[in-house]
């Protein structure tokens, strides 16, 4: 299916490490389409067979649960006490889990990220520098490089039917083939407290949403959203 430009990678994101993760001919959200042998999912699962396990120094009561994959924290990293961790999930060098934070699987955190306290975490990835610091819900998502989600800020990403998710793209919705999908968060994107993105949301770049605002569909770069 031909997607218009302001869906993909290219047009999002503007870090060569997003770009060289995610496939320029395919909308954003691909990379969170399970079954892609190139998405999130595969991508982290490959990373952490290669460099294994490694669990946070000297983090008080922080719990692991490495059933499902591993568990890497690279030095560096903050874990704040009482953080749950389960595996695969990857968390690089500087990026930083408040306390009482639920980091599930598949969930990927660059370097200076940010996953703030009673917030979770779902097979999303935060580019450098995203930042969810504030009884946030991040669910198969992607944040781009210094995203900020305001206190109560919620991703939403399954329909309550159950059904796969469409988007709307100047007044036509489009299937995106995934039933589970929150939001694609364009670089320097900024979400007021209390916002809600309904599933199969992109944000372009520097695109602002009002607080207590439900946003759906498609909105191109420093949109402003009330």
């Amino acid at each position: 299916m031909d997607w218009p430009a302001g869906v993909k990678a290219e047009a999002l994101f503007s870090s060569e490490t997003a770009r060289s993760m995610m496939n320029s001919g395919e909308p954003a959200w691909s990379m969170l389409d399970p079954n892609n042998p190139s998405g999130l999912k595969s991508q982290l699962q490959l990373k952490l067979t290669a460099i294994g396990s490694n669990h946070p120094e000297g983090a008080e009561y922080v719990t692991i649960d490495e059933r499902k994959g591993f568990v890497h924290v690279e030095e560096g990293a903050i874990v704040e006490p009482h953080v749950h961790l389960i595996g695969p999930c990857f968390i690089e060098s500087k990026a930083t889990i408040r306390s009482h934070a639920y980091v599930r699987e598949y969930t990927w955190m660059m370097t200076g990220s940010l996953l703030g306290h009673a917030s979770e975490s779902k097979h999303s990835l935060f580019l450098p520098g995203a930042k969810a610091p504030h009884f946030n819900y991040v669910g198969d998502s992607i944040l781009g490089s210094n995203v900020n989600l305001g206190a109560g800020v919620k991703l939403s990403n399954l329909r309550n039917d159950g059904q796969h998710i469409g988007i709307w793209l100047n007044d036509v919705r489009r299937e995106t083939g995934l039933r589970k999908f929150g939001a694609i968060l364009g670089d320097n994107a900024q979400l007021g407290c209390n916002a809600v993105t309904n599933p199969g949301t992109v944000l372009g770049k520097s695109s602002m949403v009002h607080p207590n605002t439900t946003v759906s569909g498609y909105h191109a770069d420093d949109s402003v959203v009330r």
